[in-house]
């Protein structure tokens, strides 16, 4: 069964019902039916203290079953089907006597003379029961003879009814007035210019059929129609109390109306979509339906009275909704008109009663568990994104399965060790990090009879006479110490005018890494005999471009350790520097 209605019950809205003649048909010519014509009656008169529940029951007679009704009880039966004159509840029916009748006076319940004449047929047709309308099964009833103008079965049974009633029906509106209600009807908006000029403009037979399609079709069906299915599930875009959170599963229930899904699904992932094997995330989503409760964070509220709150709503809405039966009356005692007790409430009750939100939610825009959904759009990207990661990887392995691998370590002769350098300063310091100098300004100088030059085609000098340095730091790109690492720099001293020491600086963290080349104590920086100042032994040779280096062990770093600085430090004298 679909939940989309069927075509013909949009003819409805083309036809108005007038009066003729002023008078009215029995229901002579109708056949009977508990559920319609004999329940109501018995429900409003009678079941208060002859229906359901046992509790309440008077006299033991119970008149909601054949079984309760028909039973001997010391010679008497309520109901004997086909005799009026045996049936006891007919004679107290008619009876005159106050203290007989029924119902009894003080009840103020009095059967119309129409509802007795209802029972009266009843009883003669042999008393037939119906079980609960909505537990009865679907079955299709005959179709009336189709009348002049008609054009689908419901106009039929329409036809059929009117004229019992002594009515007619209306000449079929005009196309304006039709699009209108069939927009309203389905879509819950009036009809566009566009739309209604499209219609007008057509004037095949099918043109009703082919306007109405259109609006099936529209996005907008499935929000008017979720509109109405939102009311039954008491759906709100917030909790209800205090501040407001979010609720989500209104999206999946228009889109469940505008793809027609079967009732049977449509039923299933609300309730208990979850409980689905290997969910989808839409089956996840739809079981919101059962989240849309009240639901509170009230300080003083205590937590076990809500878990209660929260299941008896469930179970009394999904009763309603797809029961038909106001089931949360039967949340204190046997329901005094619908057949439901409060044992079976509480059956159902516990199945609800296990559901995985708190009792408090917290005031919070989300309470758990929720789900993360991305957009279409985003979900179609991530999908684009996640292909592309795959080729790439296909093509990755590709690319390695034509490389043929051989160990190193197995290399016959063995392989040499390649050291490799990485170098920071040559020709200049790099661009993404700051320069400063103590002492005189930093000056690069170009290879001539007296500049020398190791590397490239500049080398930095500087000449003081005390303590002196060149800082570069704040590096963006930090240099990653690698293993077995040796940091260096080459130098060359001014045989005329040589420096008492040199030392290099780096920086990680603070400028506590220090190794230092001839007087000890001229450069007083760094705690010493530490990873602070170590001391590397003599000066380097003068006249001449020699490397000086430290093992990163010695002066405190370690392999992966970042640098963001250096600094190259002499105390007095002419000093050049290249290639760090």
């Amino acid at each position: 069964m679909k939940i989309r209605p069927i075509f013909g019950c949009l003819w409805l809205v083309t036809c108005w019902f007038v009066f003729v003649n002023g008078s009215n048909a029995t229901r002579a010519e109708e056949t009977l039916s508990f559920n319609r014509d004999i329940r109501p009656i018995l429900a409003d008169k009678c079941f208060a203290c002859h229906g359901f529940d046992e509790k309440k029951r008077e006299a033991g007679l119970r008149l909601d079953s054949f079984e309760g009704a028909t039973s001997d009880r010391d010679g008497v039966r309520a109901i004997v089907p086909g005799d009026l004159q045996a049936s006891a509840a007919w004679q107290r029916i008619l009876s005159q006597d106050p203290d007989e009748v029924m119902p009894p006076p003080e009840s103020h319940k009095n059967l119309k003379p129409e509802e007795k004449e209802l029972i009266r047929r009843w009883i003669e047709l042999g008393a037939p029961f119906q079980k609960h309308w909505s537990f009865e099964p679907i079955a299709s009833p005959t179709v009336p003879a189709l009348p002049e103008g008609g054009r689908n079965p419901i106009d039929a049974f329409i036809a059929e009814r009117l004229n019992r009633e002594g009515l007619k029906m209306s000449e079929e509106a005009d196309k304006t007035v039709l699009i209108r209600r069939v927009a309203f009807a389905l879509t819950g908006l009036p009809p566009t210019i566009e739309e209604v000029d499209r219609y007008l403009a057509d004037d095949s037979e099918q043109a009703y059929e082919k306007m109405v399609d259109r609006y099936l079709r529209s996005v907008h069906y499935g929000e008017e129609m979720a509109r109405h299915w939102l009311d039954v599930a008491r759906y709100a875009d917030t909790h209800g109390l205090h501040l407001d959170n979010e609720r989500q599963n209104r999206d999946w229930v228009v889109n469940s109306f505008n793809k027609n899904q079967p009732f049977d699904e449509f039923t299933i992932e609300q309730l208990a979509g979850d409980l689905l094997p290997n969910p989808t995330k839409d089956q996840l989503i739809a079981t919101g339906f059962n989240r849309c409760n009240v639901t509170t964070s009230e300080g003083g509220s205590i937590d076990d009275e809500f878990y209660y709150r929260y299941a008896v709503d469930r179970a009394s809405t999904m009763a309603s909704t797809w029961m038909a039966l106001t089931a949360g009356c039967a949340v204190c005692h046997d329901h005094k008109f619908d057949p439901i007790s409060a044992k079976e409430f509480y059956s159902m009750y516990a199945f609800f009663n296990a559901a995985a939100d708190p009792a408090m939610d917290g005031n919070a825009l989300l309470t758990q568990p929720v789900m993360k959904l991305e957009a279409e759009d985003d979900a179609r990207k991530l999908a684009e994104l996640d292909n592309e990661i795959s080729q790439a990887n296909m093509a990755l392995e590709d690319a390695v399965a034509q490389i043929t691998y051989s160990d190193p370590a197995k290399a016959d002769p063995p392989t040499s060790p390649v050291a490799l350098e990485t170098v920071w300063m040559d020709d200049s310091f790099p661009d993404d990090g700051n320069l400063t100098a103590a002492g005189h300004p930093t000056q690069f100088v170009m290879a001539d009879e007296s500049n020398p030059v190791f590397s490239g085609t500049k080398s930095l000098k500087r000449t003081d006479a005390g303590l002196s340095q060149d800082v570069w730091d704040q590096a963006k790109t930090p240099l990653t110490i690698p293993q077995q690492g040796v940091v260096f720099a080459h130098v060359f001293l001014d045989a005329n005018n040589p420096p008492q020491s040199v030392m290099l600086q780096f920086f990680k963290n603070g400028w506590l890494h220090r190794a230092v080349w001839g007087n000890y104590d001229a450069i007083p920086w760094g705690a010493e005999n530490t990873t602070e100042r170590v001391s590397m032994g003599a000066l380097p040779a003068t006249g001449q471009w020699v490397r000086v280096e430290v093992p990163v062990e010695k002066i405190g770093l370690a392999p992966g350790d970042p640098l963001t600085g250096f600094a190259l430090t002499q105390f007095g004298g002419t000093v050049y520097w290249d290639k760090v």
